[in-house]
Order: structure tokens, then C-alpha cells, then sequence
């Protein structure tokens, strides 16, 4: 009741949710999911506040993929690279200290995450932890069966099968951690060129802008983009 009336009279009402689309009880990559709906429409079911009045979605994701535990994983990076990643960008479970499995972004497991979602305009965290790493590679589609898909289907017998289509981009030079701090405090257009590049690039595969860029853990390294 709060919550309506607090919409009712025009105010803004921030709606966060935890995990992720693929542990989706319903939408996910079941069995490995969990017992829930982390999805857009299971703010609307827990808040009790109807479809209608969510004026924006705004779908948070790494500039990379991860995963903990068991499961499909199509884009996973295994080895030197793979632990880079993960020593990086502190990718252990919060809870559990589980280390987290790493792999390349992956555009198809977006796709669907948008679709199902809902999603207005992307979050892209973390994306500091990918500097230094040239090339950069992006899973465009997948290859499964003898054909071509751009867009994930949940089904893991199916993921199993999966090889992943790469695009690979021109990476970008290290700055350092209060190197990242300067260039949050600057402004999008500071970024280097060819981190620019990379979420142009993600915009255009997706068709879906990218407003928020994160380039640390803190508030202040945060990104806001024109």
C-alpha cells in the first residue's frame, strides 16, 4: 500500500533485485537456478505493484560473464586469463567465498535477458577489470546443431551443446586503480578509446543503450554516460 501510494503521488520508487536472470526458477538455466523469480516481473509480484507502473528497467551486468558452481557455461575462460579475470576482479562468492567461473561477454545470454526483462537501458559494471587483456573477445551467436543463434534458449541439454561465435576487439592499455578514479571523475569522453569502443559496440549488438558505466567498487567510480 505504501509503495502504490508513494507512485501515486509522482514519487520515485528504486526497486533492486539480486541475482540473476538465469537463476530464475522459472526463466533459467533450471536446474541450476534458484528457488525464486530474480527477474523484473518478481519486483512487480514482491512489492505487490502492477505491471504499469514500472516506467524503467535497467538491466545491471559485468563487462564480462560469470558463474558460480555447476551449470552451462558457453563463453568460459579456462586457465591463466580465466584467473586473471577472477583475482581482478574479486570474483568469489559473497557469501560462500566460492571462487566464481569467468568467461567472455556474452551477447546471446543478454539478448534474452532483455527479452525477458524488459530492459530499457544497461549498467555495465567492471569493466575496469578487463584492462591490459588484448584482444577482447565478445560471443556474438552461438553454434548449436549446425545453425547460427543469436539469442540464448534456457534449455541446458541444448546449452551443453553450444559453441560460441567470437568478435574480437582491440583491447585497451592499463590504468591502475586511481587512474580509474581520475577518469570517473572527468567524465565518459576520458575513457580510453577503445573502452569506448567496446560498449559502443555492445549497444549496437543489443540496440539498447548503455547509461551507466562502472570502472571500480566505489560510488565515486561510477559513470554516468550522455
Amino acid at each position: 500500500l505504501l509503495v502504490n501510494e508513494a507512485l501515486d503521488e509522482g514519487k520515485t520508487v528504486i526497486f533492486e533485485g539480486a541475482q540473476g536472470t538465469l537463476l530464475d526458477v522459472d526463466h533459467g538455466t533450471y536446474p541450476y537456478v534458484t528457488s525464486s523469480n530474480p527477474i523484473a516481473g518478481g519486483a512487480c509480484v514482491g512489492a505487490g505493484v502492477g505491471p504499469t507502473k514500472i516506467s524503467k528497467v535497467i538491466g545491471v551486468c559485468k563487462a564480462y560473464t560469470t558463474r558460480v558452481g555447476a551449470g552451462p557455461f558457453v563463453t568460459e575462460i579456462f586457465g591463466e586469463l580465466g584467473d586473471r579475470i577472477r583475482e581482478k576482479g574479486g570474483e568469489y562468492g559473497t557469501t560462500t567465498g566460492r571462487p566464481r567461473r569467468c568467461g567472455w561477454l556474452d551477447l546471446p545470454m543478454l539478448r534474452y535477458s532483455l527479452m525477458i526483462n524488459g530492459i530499457s537501458e544497461i549498467a555495465l559494471r567492471k569493466l575496469d577489470v578487463l584492462e591490459g587483456i588484448d584482444p577482447i573477445r565478445v560471443c556474438v551467436a552461438y553454434e548449436v546443431d549446425g545453425e547460427e543463434r543469436e539469442i540464448m534458449t534456457p534449455f541446458v541439454e541444448e546449452l551443453e551443446r553450444c559453441k560460441p561465435v567470437y568478435e574480437e576487439l582491440d583491447g585497451w592499455e592499463e590504468v591502475g586503480a586511481g587512474g580509474w578514479e581520475r577518469i570517473a571523475k572527468q567524465g565518459y569522453d576520458a575513457l580510453p578509446r577503445k573502452a569506448r569502443e567496446y560498449i559502443e559496440f555492445i549497444e549496437e549488438q543489443l540496440s539498447v543503450p548503455v547509461k551507466i558505466v562502472g570502472v571500480g567498487p566505489k560510488r565515486e567510480t561510477t559513470i554516468e554516460v550522455p
